[in-house]
């Protein structure tokens, strides 16, 4: 019983300190960055063309459009990688 009444203390515990930190984890702005780009970022394909409709998912905060679903597993295996070849492209973009 004495075990028992440390377990659920430690656990009302971390859930005192990790409870804040969920705000933080929580995009509260509710604002999704758009994609811009006319290519998927995985196969370099153009977008609508004849893959049809791009799939399009928000990943953390930000819009992705791929060519087909099948890009999605590529894209999941190493998203910071194709999110970085996104912002890099919507830098050249710009200029």
């Amino acid at each position: 019983m004495k075990n028992f009444k440390t377990l659920i203390a430690g656990g009302l515990i971390l859930a005192y300190v990790a409870a804040p930190l969920g705000v933080f984890a929580a995009d509260t702005t509710g604002k999704v960055k758009p994609y811009t780009l006319k290519t998927c970022p995985v196969s370099d394909e153009k977008l609508g063309g004849d893959m049809g409709d791009p799939y399009v998912f928000t990943h953390e905060g930000r819009e992705i459009k791929l060519c087909c679903k099948s890009c999605l597993k590529d894209f999941k295996k190493d998203s910071a990688k194709y999110v970085k070849k996104i912002e890099e492209a919507e830098k050249k973009e710009k200029k």
